[in-house]
């Protein structure tokens, strides 16, 4: 496994397609960082207005589901939510939705991106939804080289968002083969599954989902080595700005 820093970032700034997709991937290394004193953001891309079991009312899912997530996010100590309200399942890589990305990394600034992964994951094509591959490239291209390029979407400079360089951006959901990062959640498991069970509109079977998630999480600890018992979240990191990186190549 190849190493990136999992000391505790200043700042975090983290996408999803849906409400529940970053609660899935990310949300124990989330907690352990809210916890260490990380500021986190969330940014949910679409409105979920696709999601659910109920189909007697429609006009109520958003709402219903911007709701779970905000209370979702508040179990792991993340500090904002931002809805950018695209519609579920119409989530598109073009220029409108990248800048709204680009506009929220010059703003927050963040030590790290989270976001989901850009390539489909065919041992589990559920985790490939194309909404969550959509979800990737935005964030990939707002990234690189959209946010630290001040000539890109000048209109945001104008409004005095200058350009920043994002030093990591860390995948998850990324086919096993792209895994290079595990971080141990095994301290705040119970603070994940707390926020996925707020999103209870979405899972008809709560004790099966847990357990599931459970098993996945130690699944991921044996895969990449962690002591016998422990419980991991697993990443695709990616150095853009480090020390070991440099512009232009």
């Amino acid at each position: 496994m190849a190493s990136a820093s999992v000391s505790t970032p200043a700042r975090v700034l983290a996408f999803a397609a849906h409400p529940d997709d970053i609660d899935f991937g990310a949300a124990g290394t989330v907690a352990r960082w809210a916890r260490d004193g990380a500021d986190i953001t969330y940014c949910i891309m679409t409105s979920g207005d696709a999601g659910g079991f109920d189909p007697s009312d429609r006009s109520n899912v958003s709402g219903l589901r911007r709701d779970e997530q905000r209370e979702a996010a508040r179990q792991v100590g993340a500090r904002d939510v931002v809805f950018l309200g695209e519609r579920d399942g119409y989530l598109e890589v073009n220029h409108a939705v990248i800048a709204r990305a680009v506009e929220l990394i010059r703003r927050v600034r963040p030590d790290v991106v989270l976001s989901m992964h850009p390539e489909r994951n065919w041992d589990r094509l559920q985790a490939s939804h194309p909404d969550h591959l959509a979800c990737g490239e935005i964030v990939t291209r707002a990234v690189y080289p959209a946010a630290e390029n001040p000539f890109a979407y000048p209109e945001l400079a104008e409004q005095g968002l200058e350009a920043y360089k994002v030093p990591w951006l860390w995948f998850y959901g990324a086919p096993r083969e792209r895994e290079n990062t595990a971080v141990d959640v095994t301290g705040t498991v119970d603070a994940k599954l707390a926020a996925i069970r707020v999103h209870a509109s979405q899972h008809p079977d709560i004790d099966g989902m847990d357990a599931t998630v459970r098993r996945l999480l130690q699944e991921n600890a044996q895969r990449h080595h962690l002591p016998e018992g422990s419980s991991a979240e697993v990443f695709h990191a990616v150095g853009v700005n480090t020390e070991q990186t440099i512009a232009g190549f």
